[in-house]
């Protein structure tokens, strides 16, 4: 990095959080590690990253004036081209089709083998997650204002319809049998939707245990959910089918994002002080956190490579945040301008 390394920047990070008194797992040891810090720079804000496991890369959004989609190839992490000009937050790819999307207004349809730009299709609402349910070839645009989901065709870019789920919706996972569950950030509850009407078929409600829910996975074989919320740090696992919740185990900070991996039988949430918490799923009802890896400040989403079974997640460094700046703010660090040259993508594993 141009200013500073990455062990001192990860200790001032971790020394700044613990002097603020906020509430934080201590790092336990492991099987996982930051295997690989890959310093690919570039200008621009960043939320979400996606690996297209079929394709073989990784894309990473960038906001700002030089908006526009960075695509890199996911064995390598070496670039592998952008879709210029578009300002979103997350990205999906149908590899039947291979047709990306990207939640911008409008969301952009785009080749993913040339990452040419084929249509934009006008939504409403404030595009934020975003969901591919191979299912049935539909990708839902998720929103933090109604309509809350806007389902799109990846075959042809059409719309099929809108979805009202209630609150804002933070995260979706799918079943791959025809239901999708998301998570609505400001109603503590998980939205149940069938995939085939496109209609909301139940809620379950997580707000006895936590609030402000920003993670989702999914064990679909055992049908199992894993809620991870910010209030408090909790995991909350519950069952798919009629909600129940089983446990609640804490997280080492505050999420923004959660996958489940079916070869290892483990769920990950990754948190914006940077840590990553590991869950391990020693059967349908029986659930321990097995591990808080110390990951990069910054670094609060994360992606799965069922390849390699490695988790990506993607950070920066950032100068420090005015005097007065409260600690944390929605999942985020509070800070100053990020440090030129110091976006990283990051391989965590076994």
């Amino acid at each position: 990095m141009r200013r500073f390394c990455l062990p001192v920047v990860l200790a001032a990070g971790i020394a700044m959080l613990a002097s603020l008194g906020l509430a934080q797992q201590s790092p336990t040891a492991g099987p996982y590690k930051v295997l690989k810090t890959v310093k690919v720079g570039g200008d621009g804000g960043f939320d979400y990253v996606y690996a297209d496991v079929a394709g073989r890369r990784l894309y990473v959004p960038r906001s700002g004036p030089t908006a526009r989609i960075t695509v890199f190839d996911l064995d390598t992490l070496e670039p592998a081209g952008e879709v210029p000009g578009v300002n979103g937050h997350g990205a999906v790819v149908d590899p039947k089709t291979n047709h990306g999307f990207v939640t911008s207004n409008p969301v952009v349809m785009f080749d993913s083998k040339t990452l040419a730009v084929i249509k934009t299709i006008t939504v409403q609402g404030n595009p934020d997650g975003i969901l591919f349910d191979a299912f049935n070839q539909h990708v839902y645009d998720l929103s933090h204002a109604a309509p809350y989901a806007t389902v799109i065709d990846t075959k042809d870019g059409s719309i099929v319809g809108t979805i009202d789920l209630g609150g804002a919706p933070e995260q979706a996972v799918t079943d791959g049998n025809g239901h999708v569950y998301v998570d609505i950030e400001d109603k503590g509850n998980i939205a149940v939707v069938d995939a085939k009407s496109l209609a909301v078929t139940a809620h379950y409600d997580v707000s006895g245990k936590a609030g402000t829910c920003a993670g989702l996975a999914i064990d679909a074989k055992n049908r199992v959910l894993f809620v991870a919320c910010r209030d408090p740090h909790v995991m909350v696992i519950l069952n798919a089918d009629d909600g129940n919740i089983i446990t609640t185990l804490p997280l080492a900070g505050v999420t923004d994002g959660a996958v489940f991996n079916p070869a290892t039988m483990e769920a990950f949430s990754s948190h914006a002080e940077g840590t990553l918490t590991v869950i391990k799923e020693n059967g349908p009802t029986s659930f321990s956190v097995e591990q808080n890896l110390t990951t990069m400040p910054s670094a609060k989403t994360l992606t799965l490579d069922t390849k390699t079974n490695h988790i990506l997640s993607i950070a920066a460094v950032f100068d420090p945040p005015p005097a007065g700046t409260p600690p944390l703010s929605n999942g985020r660090i509070a800070r100053g301008p990020m440090v030129a040259g110091s976006f990283s993508i990051l391989v965590e594993g076994k």
